[in-house]
């Protein structure tokens, strides 16, 4: 059965805000800047301060049983991390590290929980933010039972493109670098399973990689294998 392909769940933080509200929210905190590689926050911390996005992406990963780090996601600007411990406080579930040049506000909790309270539209949306990460995360984990790694592969090229991708010519690169162990980690699934499925993907012409970059050559005819309703991405003319 195919299925209409929703990113409503990851609607990034500051699209859902107002002008008025997101000129209030840029009033706190304070800026910092971050080089690949450099860590916005540390799992098992204790510090409780939100992180908005302004600029950049970052990947969020935690660490398993046998001491492996394991890819949960991508987040990119307009998104926040670390609104957990920043309205709960409690240790950091996971580490959010820079792909590239990020650019951030860091909101320390004492300061960003009154402001909730004065501001709801912006309560609101991070509200909006938890409950459709909790939304997203269930439905990936029916996924994982459900489909077969191929299909479950698809669905994440499928999200990290129409989320992330940039039409480039003929196909649409995703601006996220990943290597073969992270894609594995993203779909729950073996690295030599996930390799022989990225190979059948670039055989059938849907995608091409290299250099931890990923073109997707048919977004149409990857959804069907991921068994989603994709709309063909828009012309740019380039």
């Amino acid at each position: 059965m195919m299925r209409s392909s929703n990113t409503r769940d990851r609607a990034q933080f500051l699209h859902m805000l107002s002008d008025r509200a997101s000129a209030a929210l840029a009033q706190l905190g304070s800026q910092h800047r971050y080089a690949v590689g450099d860590v916005l926050i540390h799992e098992d911390d204790r510090a409780e301060e939100l992180v908005v996005l302004r600029k950049g992406l970052v990947k969020v990963t935690v660490r398993v049983n046998d001491n492996r780090v394991s890819l949960m996601d991508i987040r990119i600007a307009g998104d926040v991390v670390g609104e957990m411990a920043a309205v709960d406080p409690g240790p950091r579930s996971a580490t959010v590290t820079a792909c590239g040049d990020v650019l951030a506000t860091v909101i320390p909790r004492q300061e960003l929980l009154p402001f909730l309270h004065d501001n709801p539209e912006v309560s609101l949306a991070l509200n909006r933010v938890l409950v459709g990460r909790l939304r997203r995360s269930d439905r990936w984990r029916l996924t994982f039972g459900e489909y077969p790694v191929l299909v479950r592969l698809a669905r994440v090229l499928v999200e990290l493109a129409m989320l992330y991708g940039r039409q480039e010519r003929n196909a649409v690169r995703i601006p996220v670098n990943l290597s073969q162990s992270e894609f594995a980690a993203l779909t729950g699934s073996k690295l030599r399973t996930v390799q022989e499925a990225l190979a059948q993907l670039r055989n059938d012409g849907l995608i091409t990689t290299g250099c931890r970059q990923t073109y997707v050559r048919d977004l149409v005819e990857l959804g069907k294998v991921a068994r989603l309703r994709v709309a063909p991405p828009r012309a740019t003319g380039n």
